[in-house]
């Protein structure tokens, strides 16, 4: 009908603040901000009180250890700029060399005559197949001739020479020690890690059979630390399966090369099949690599346990491998108040959970030290794993999975999670880093 009084008392209202503020803008000196107008605060109180999470400051988050893949690749090219590249997924590589296993002999011979030459050919035990260490000719990429071989050959296995790293922080100084009940356990396994110091006290009851570096004996702390936790046995100190004979293939030989490469990884894996390990830990880590999984598979479909740490780069990171491949029972680790490590890897294949961390192991020498990592975890479920199978010579290693499965101590999420696994197992196997061992004790 007619006009609406109100919205033409609206708008002209509207106009005449608009005007004002517009006047008294260029009243102002030149440069000058126009302030908001002053609103009067009104407090108003909450019944009852909102609490508002307060965030994590930065000091307090918690830290990813320097012994992550990422900073231990970023070592390697730093100490080797010559020898160690990165392939496209920025994981590290001998620089220049390409391993193959099972080659077509017409196809290997091919890639002679354009200049590749043999450092190493060798036929793994009980495998029966060979691997074939090829060097590449000179000015040709890395990358380039990766592709031109797998093109050449598609029935063989190539793939770089991968670099795989300890998943563990290096042993801490710390006194150490408890009462230890000690059930020996009669069974072969295996190590594939650094060097260990056989003549520690932990291993008088049975010292391990130290292969690799070409015999000459290079004991390393993570190695030893390892082997410790695994089947170590003294004065109040006991790993998880006592006394086992225990197999140690070292694989980086000191720190004057490029260690952990994949060619020597697979010879391990092989020579540890041939001499009968039941269970072989690994606790190193690295990328996905064909000639490495081929023969884990191998391994696997023999009933041979492998045991391998999930990685420190955190939940997020890529799944690392071997603990990554179907089949491998892949280790996640916990402190002391059984807390996943925020460090440890994660994902969908992680099995387990075992103290990894606030305990102690030895270290070459005769000493012990505190120790941390998702490494130190591994061959504590190694040594469960090898209770189980001792004795029991048609078990399988997937049987025994569902048996620690039914016992463990379901953490985090119901069920199988991403951070657990199926829970956590071992917890009665850390030894406390202060109740009594000192670095001199034996």
């Amino acid at each position: 009908m007619g006009r609406n009084p109100a919205r033409r008392y609206g708008v002209c209202m509207k106009s005449r603040r608009r005007y004002l503020v517009m006047l008294a803008a260029l009243s102002l000196p030149a440069g000058a901000q126009l302030l908001p107008p002053v609103v009067p605060r009104v407090d108003v109180p909450l019944s009852p009180p909102l609490q508002v999470p307060r965030l994590a400051q930065a000091a307090e988050l918690p830290k990813v250890p320097l012994e992550s893949v990422r900073s231990q690749v970023r070592d390697l090219l730093r100490r080797f700029p010559d020898r160690v590249e990165r392939d496209s997924r920025g994981s590290p590589i001998v620089r220049a060399v390409i391993i193959a296993l099972a080659p077509d002999a017409a196809a290997l011979q091919r890639a002679l005559s354009r200049g590749y030459v043999i450092q190493d050919d060798r036929t793994l035990p009980v495998l029966e197949q060979r691997v074939v260490t090829l060097l590449v000719p000179s000015g040709v990429n890395t990358a380039n001739a990766l592709r031109t071989l797998r093109d050449a050959d598609p029935q063989g296995q190539y793939d770089f020479d991968h670099l795989y790293v300890e998943s563990g922080a290096a042993p801490a100084s710390a006194a150490a020690g408890a009462n230890t009940t000690v059930n020996p356990v009669s069974i072969r396994v295996g190590l594939i890690d650094g060097g260990v110091d056989a003549a520690h006290p932990v291993f008088q009851h049975r010292p391990p059979q130290v292969s690799g570096c070409n015999g000459h004996s290079m004991p390393g702390a993570h190695g030893t630390a390892v082997a410790s936790l695994f089947v170590g046995w003294a004065d109040r100190f006991a790993g998880a399966a006592p006394g086992a004979e225990l197999l140690a293939v070292d694989v980086y030989c000191g720190t004057e090369t490029p260690g952990g490469r994949a060619r020597d990884i697979v010879a391990a894996l092989a020579e540890l099949a041939d001499r009968n390990a039941r269970v072989i830990n690994v606790s190193i880590v690295g990328p996905d690599n064909a000639v490495l999984g081929a023969v884990v598979r191998a391994l696997l479909a023999r009933s041979i346990a492998i045991v391998a740490a999930a990685g420190n780069d955190g939940p997020n990171a890529a799944p690392l491998y071997p603990a990554a491949y179907p089949g491998v029972i892949a280790v996640s680790a916990v402190d002391a108040r059984q807390r996943v490590l925020p460090e440890a890897g994660g994902g969908g294949h992680i099995s387990f959970a075992a103290p990894g961390a606030d305990m102690l192991a030895a270290t070459p020498g005769g000493g012990f030290a505190s120790v941390r990592g998702t490494s130190y975890a591994a061959p504590l479920v190694s040594g469960l794993v090898a209770r189980a199978l001792a004795g029991h010579v048609d078990a399988s290693a997937a049987s025994v999975v569902q048996q620690l499965a039914a016992t463990a101590s379901d953490r985090g999420s119901k069920g199988r999670d991403r951070r657990y696994g199926y829970g956590l197992v071992g917890a009665d196997l850390r030894v406390d880093p202060g109740t009594g061992l000192g670095r001199d004790s034996k």
